[in-house]
């Protein structure tokens, strides 16, 4: 019995590779790789981007320390929100600033 069924999977793996694809089998593998890759954007990216961020999350993206980040907030460049103990900062403001800063 073992013998048959060992030929048999062997008949549907050659059927298999030697069948011709349809329009629909490339519509689905279509879709599939696209899911696929964004999938894997998604991932490399990371989640999409939050409208506030930490001041941690401040520090590491501009590549500042604590001091740096107090003396923006002090003087009015960097705006910010404050709910507690924890500071916000509008990601939206630190890009412009950023832009606007832009050296050519």
């Amino acid at each position: 019995m073992e013998g048959k069924g060992k030929i048999k999977s062997e008949e549907q793996k050659r059927i298999n590779r030697d069948q011709l694809l349809t329009v629909g089998d490339l519509e689905i593998f279509r879709t599939e790789m696209i899911q696929e890759i964004s999938g894997l954007l998604k991932n490399a990216l990371g989640s999409p981007a939050k409208k506030w961020l930490k001041s941690t999350e401040v520090k590491k993206l501009l590549a500042i320390s604590t001091g740096t980040l107090q003396t923006l907030r002090m003087n009015g460049t960097l705006s910010h929100s404050r709910m507690g103990g924890t500071i916000y900062y509008n990601q939206e403001e630190i890009l412009k600033l950023l832009k606007d800063n832009e050296q050519r």
